[in-house]
């Protein structure tokens, strides 16, 4: 996609560039004097959250979280993707590879205002939605867990697509907590912009909340994991308490039964009339005392 300059007052400029060339670097660099390291960050898909100033460019490097849903979940950039902010005297300028929600939220709301907008407002907005992508992830993988969590305690499931999918739900809310934590620091960086306290403190505590909420759903996956694990060598043990009981029942009968099969000729037993009803009254009888046994020590 071009470059395109998306809105334009007498107080500033915003340039958008989707999926950047290397001749639209070019471009930039020329005609804004961006330095070149700070235009080829933008390129690198795990780059990390930052903050750089170079004479009188301010650069901002944040992520958003995305809706993409990706098998592996090994890096940050499978949950988000970056947006590069640059400041430069009145023009305002994002890069970013993919379509953004935060990008088109900010230019539904500035085509919402009559009055003119600074640059440094602008950067603001873009970064509050931000925030805001991460608050929607956290309430979507809340929601998640809590499914999941029904059907492990409620419908009493226990399938092994269960552990599954809370190991996934843990590497996406670890990989968030990671982009969030990183981010702090271009956060704070927000008071160096001019702008009132109350709007960078708003943005501050919308960061806090969003970690403190992933804080939050790490610990609850961790514990329902650990659950979940307990449940199953719970179910596990009962398996065994039952084959353990019947074994309490069956070994003395079958030790006995082994006994009188063995038909040796000098075994008086195998010639006497009643032998047979005997020895089966006595395993019946032998039942019944473990039986009674198993009672009362409430096995």
């Amino acid at each position: 996609m071009p470059i395109d300059t998306i809105y334009r007052d007498s107080h500033c400029e915003w340039v958008d560039v989707e999926s950047p060339t290397t001749e639209d670097l070019k471009f930039l660099h020329e005609r804004y004097e961006i330095n070149n390291l700070m235009l080829e960050d933008t390129l690198d898909p795990n780059h990390l959250p930052k903050y750089e100033e170079d004479g009188g460019v301010k650069f901002f490097l944040l992520r958003e979280s995305t809706e993409l849903e990706r098998k592996n979940l090994n890096t940050i950039s499978d949950i988000s993707t970056k947006i590069g902010i640059f400041l430069v005297d009145k023009t305002i300028i994002t890069i970013h590879r993919m379509k953004t929600r935060s990008i088109a939220e900010t230019k539904k709301q500035l085509s919402a205002i009559d009055k003119d907008t600074a640059a440094e407002k602008i950067a603001l907005m873009i970064a509050l939605l931000i925030m805001k992508s991460f608050d929607d992830e956290a309430i979507s993988l809340m929601e998640t867990m809590d499914n999941i969590e029904n059907e492990i305690f409620l419908k009493n499931t226990n399938h092994t697509t269960q552990i599954r999918r809370l190991y996934k739900l843990k590497r996406k809310s670890g990989l968030n907590s990671r982009v969030l934590t990183i981010s702090t620091d271009a956060v704070d960086k927000f008071k160096l912009l001019g702008l009132q306290d109350s709007e960078v403190v708003d943005l501050k505590d919308k960061h806090k909340d969003v970690v403190a909420d992933f804080d939050h759903l790490n610990l609850q996956i961790t514990n329902l994991i650990s659950m979940f694990l307990a449940l199953s060598d719970q179910k596990a043990n009962q398996v065994m308490k039952v084959l353990a009981i019947y074994s309490v029942y069956f070994l003395p009968i079958t030790f006995i039964a082994g006994v009188y099969g063995m038909n040796f000729d000098n075994m008086p037993e195998l010639h006497h009339k009643s032998g047979y009803f005997l020895t089966l009254g006595f395993m019946a009888l032998i039942v019944v005392c473990t039986f009674i046994y198993a009672r009362r020590k409430q096995w």
